[in-house]
C-alpha cells in the first residue's frame, strides 16, 4: 500500500462524516422550522398566559424583579392584545 493512502483515506472519511453531519443538522433545522410554521397560532389570551407563567418563573428564580416583570408584561400586553 502506498504510504500516503492511509492519511488520504482518513481525511476523506472525516470530510464525508462532517458533510453527513451537516446535512443531518440542516434536515433537523428544516423540520423544526416547518413545525413552527405549520403550528396553529395561539390566541392572544393564551399567549399572555404563557408570558405571565414565564415571568412568574423568572421572578421565582431571581432572574428579574417583580417590578421588571410587571412592566415587561404590560409592554407585551400592549403588543399582543393591542392595548396601550
Amino acid at each position: 500500500m502506498h504510504p500516503k493512502a492511509v492519511p488520504y483515506a482518513t481525511r476523506t472519511t472525516s470530510a464525508a462524516a462532517g458533510a453527513v453531519a451537516t446535512v443531518a443538522a440542516s434536515v433537523a433545522a428544516a423540520a423544526v422550522a416547518a413545525s413552527i410554521t405549520l403550528a396553529p397560532v395561539a390566541d392572544a389570551s393564551s399567549r399572555m398566559e404563557g408570558v405571565s407563567e414565564d415571568l412568574l418563573r423568572a421572578v421565582q428564580l431571581n432572574q428579574i424583579t417583580e417590578e421588571q416583570a410587571v412592566k415587561f408584561e404590560a409592554r407585551l400586553a400592549g403588543r399582543i392584545l393591542g392595548e396601550a
